[in-house]
């Protein structure tokens, strides 16, 4: 079991994006030291009573006619019905109860999931309270007023929420790595994962993962065990082309966050393409483990140094994945299929790897000694010390006199001496920087 999900559905305007900002900004503002942080995701990680699940908003749709609100509202409905385990059904307080409201919650009882109620812009609280009597009428149980705008009710809807999670992970697939197979439509990802369990297995079985759009097939062999969720089901089925990509994305970044390590699939024929690059990156923000995988290498015409030639041109257009290890294969003929797992366990274990806080720092000194840090009007960085905060992926604190001073240029020069000292393959690696005179130090 992952996370808990929770869907915020809702016809448009009653403020959906603003209540998910709300949530995601209680979590975000934790690490708001870490870079790369996407800020305006369709969804987000956060955390209640100390449980930690993902927030999706279903929001932003502003369709041009009634019918096309139905119709859009579906798509909404749906979603959320097949990926979440809770939903949060938001109306508008001062619109009152209206026939969409009606459409939806109806869409919702068929669901049997579990909704709670939320009656949003009641920022007069006393006054507006009153109103939300009226959304009994739903039949959907307790109405919750709130202001997202200004954080009034929230904790009581949260709770309700939070009474409504599935149990708590399972602590029994802890030896297990999650690998989630993903990269655009048609480039191989079902190809590989029908390869990889039909061949040399020990165990195979296919459970209901989330019934989230991906099937989570456990596997066993001579190098460990293994979750492979299967993202093969992402596909572009509806001329509403803008709404069914968005969910899309959102099946495939709730696959990435369930991940251990992402295979990231390339069609060698297409080439690195600017949706292959976006899907990339979001792994690679997600903190994952990436190795990358070329398939049908087996059709891709060939000269002597094709291969590296590929690979640079690879890394070229996803610089940022420059630690990720590359591996060539055919999923059709299995060629080189098997050498994948031994990559799985590397880039998991560098992607939980610890490392001493004295190792550390012996390495940040020799650093320093090789290349003094920069100054900036007669000022000069100064490094005092480091350590490691997290894993998953590894995450260095640095302190120092002047966060101003620590330039990126600098930042990566320290992370590429890292790299080198300990490896660190196929993870990213992420730091944050701590003034010496800041709170708490």
């Amino acid at each position: 079991m992952g996370k808990p999900i929770v869907a915020i559905i809702g016809k448009p305007n009653v403020g959906k994006s603003t209540f998910f900002n709300y949530l995601a900004g209680s979590r975000i503002s934790i690490v708001e030291d870490t870079p790369g942080v996407t800020r305006d995701r369709v969804y987000a990680e956060t955390n209640w009573r100390g449980r930690d699940f993902t927030i999706i908003d279903t929001g932003g749709i502003e369709p041009e006619s009634e019918d096309v609100i139905l119709s859009q509202m579906r798509e909404q409905a749906d979603l959320a019905m097949t990926m979440a385990d809770v939903i949060v059904f938001v109306t508008d307080i001062r619109q009152g109860l209206t026939a969409v409201d009606k459409e939806i919650s109806l869409m919702l009882k068929r669901s049997k999931k579990p909704v709670v109620l939320v009656c949003n812009k009641a920022d007069n609280f006393e006054v507006d309270r009153q109103s939300a009597y009226e959304f009994y009428n739903l039949g959907m149980g307790e109405p919750f007023p709130i202001s997202s705008t200004n954080g009034i009710g929230i904790g009581d809807v949260l709770d309700e929420v939070f009474n409504h999670f599935p149990e708590g992970e399972n602590e029994d697939d802890s030896e297990e790595i999650k690998v989630a197979v993903i990269g655009k439509p048609n480039v191989g990802k079902s190809s590989l994962i029908n390869k990889i369990l039909g061949e040399n297995r020990v165990i195979v079985s296919n459970i209901a993962g989330t019934t989230r759009d991906a099937i989570d097939s456990k596997y066993e062999n001579e190098h460990g065990k293994y979750v492979f969720i299967d993202t093969a089901g992402v596909r572009k089925k509806s001329k509403v082309k803008e709404s069914i990509e968005k969910f899309s994305i959102m099946r495939t970044l709730l696959s990435i966050e369930r991940a251990d390590v992402c295979l990231m699939l390339i069609d060698a024929l297409e080439g690195v393409t600017d949706q292959d690059a976006k899907i990339a990156g979001e792994a690679h923000e997600a903190g994952k483990g990436i190795i990358i995988v070329v398939n049908k290498w087996d059709e891709y015409e060939k000269e002597t140094g094709t291969l590296e030639k590929y690979k640079k041109e690879v890394y070229s257009k996803l610089s940022y994945l420059s630690y990720a290890p590359i591996i060539f294969i055919s999923a059709k003929t299995g060629k080189r299929v098997d050498k994948i797992f031994q990559m799985i366990n590397n880039v998991a274990e560098q992607n939980a790897k610890r490392i001493s806080t004295s190792l550390l720092n012996q390495v940040i000194n020799e650093a320093i000694a090789m290349v003094q840090p920069p100054t900036d009007k007669g000022r000069r960085l100064k490094i005092f010390y480091g350590t490691q905060a997290t894993t998953k992926p590894p995450t260095f604190v640095i302190f120092v006199n002047s966060k101003q001073l620590f330039h990126f240029s600098y930042q990566r020069y320290l992370v590429n001496q890292i790299r080198k000292e300990f490896g660190l393959e196929g993870t990213p690696i992420r730091v944050i920087v701590r003034e010496k005179n800041e709170k708490g130090v």
